[in-house]
């Protein structure tokens, strides 16, 4: 029997005493980096033990360090994935500027521009929706955002934090009993979409981040760890663009995205790179979001032996057909979303075995890891989260079984 293997997107729950923890740091002179204390780094270090040991009693094969590292200080986080890297790179500033109601940008064909946050098609198209507070829709709390206000450059500081989430996560793994692992790290073209007050033009910004990244990526690689490119801007992008690009002007615009994490990773064993893709994780209606059948073949020119994207939500769930046109090349594996972020209902397992028999049946059971669509911490409750993830681990077990 093959084993079907199991893993998840990254963001797991963080326990109380962390955030409490973290909430607590008072901010550096900078407003972006917290200071650091002797007791923040034992609750962090001891909470990315528990993490790990969590995975390791619910059944999941390949684990992280659930991204304590990227920290969050409130329960309800939509955007530590992203908003981490403050913390890490300088020649960033808080100006002031709310450049999330900034006005908003407009397109042109063959001249593809992201505009604001607010004037996103999906979220334009259902203002009346967004704007209500009890119709269910959220997009988490928003941080305060820094602009790029000078050079940018992975710090001194950025050096030391990827360290001690590798220095813990190592020591996690090796007392809990696991012989792998993983750690996320943010694409250079995510890092990109902050506002830019300094170098003046889209592409020589989206190069600093490359630079800004590269140091991050190989700091994990070399400790033994697969590095995780996270990285919605790749799919998530087409939603804020206005009016909507055609798909060949979308396509090049990303194609320079796909270039940027091809080039952050050039020290980087390929078997060690795992990229995942997702359409922005807010709990939302969807409908601008881009076909997944435009996007594989690009996906597929990332220099990653793995590939996770979102699987299991209704907007994306019939998508897993496009393996039956995209030929997935025989050293590369895909990790698919087998259970949703986006739902408070926990799937039974038979739905998770028949989802993982879907692509099992295209590519092989060798070359499909089950996971999940994004990250669970900061957007489902605790409980929730972790019965979705004990109901993947069944069901990788009865699609095993079967297969």
């Amino acid at each position: 029997m093959t084993e079907i293997l199991t893993t998840h997107a990254g963001s797991l729950p963080r326990s109380p005493e962390l955030i409490a923890a973290n909430a607590a740091r008072p901010v550096g002179e900078d407003g972006l980096t917290p200071e650091p204390t002797d007791e923040f780094r034992e609750v962090l270090a001891q909470a990315v033990v528990d993490v790990v040991a969590k995975q390791k009693e619910i059944g999941i094969s390949i684990p992280n360090d659930g991204e304590y590292g990227h920290l969050m200080g409130s329960a309800v986080n939509y955007g530590s994935w992203w908003s981490y890297i403050f913390d890490r790179v300088s020649g960033l500033e808080i100006t002031g500027q709310d450049h999330i109601s900034a006005e908003p940008v407009r397109s042109a064909p063959g001249d593809v521009r992201l505009t604001s946050f607010p004037d996103r098609r999906d979220w334009t198209i259902f203002a009346d929706a967004y704007q209500d507070p009890t119709s269910g829709i959220t997009t988490g709390e928003q941080p305060t955002f820094p602009a790029a206000t000078g050079p940018i450059a992975y710090s001194e500081t950025g050096r030391e934090l990827v360290a001690q989430d590798i220095t813990n996560f190592r020591a996690a793994l090796e007392q809990v009993g696991y012989d792998r692992g993983y750690l996320a790290a943010l694409s250079p073209g995510s890092g990109s979409r902050i506002v830019d007050d300094h170098y003046g033009d889209a592409d020589a910004f989206l190069d600093a981040w490359v630079e800004v990244m590269r140091p991050e990526y190989e700091a994990i690689a070399a400790a033994g760890l697969t590095v995780q490119i996270d990285d919605p801007s790749i799919a998530e992008n087409f939603d804020q663009i206005n009016p909507e690009p055609s798909i060949e002007d979308y396509l090049e615009f990303t194609r320079k995205r796909v270039d940027a994490v091809n080039r952050a990773l050039v020290n980087v064993p390929t078997e060690q790179t795992r990229f995942h893709l997702c359409w922005g994780s807010w709990h939302g209606p969807h409908t601008t979001d881009i076909e997944f059948r435009h996007l594989a073949p690009l996906l597929l020119e990332i220099d990653a032996k793995y590939y996770s994207f979102e699987a299991a939500n209704v907007r994306h769930e019939h998508e897993w057909t496009v393996w039956q046109d995209v030929e997935l090349p025989e050293d590369k594996v895909i990790v698919p979303g087998i259970v949703s972020h986006a739902t408070n209902v926990v799937e039974h397992p038979d739905l998770v075995a028949q989802r993982l028999e879907r692509f099992a049946r295209i590519v092989g059971p060798e070359r499909v890891i089950g996971s999940t669509d994004c990250g669970l911490g900061g957007r489902i409750h605790p409980q929730i989260a972790w019965a979705k993830l004990a109901s993947l681990v069944e069901g990788a077990k009865i699609a095993s079984t079967r297969l």
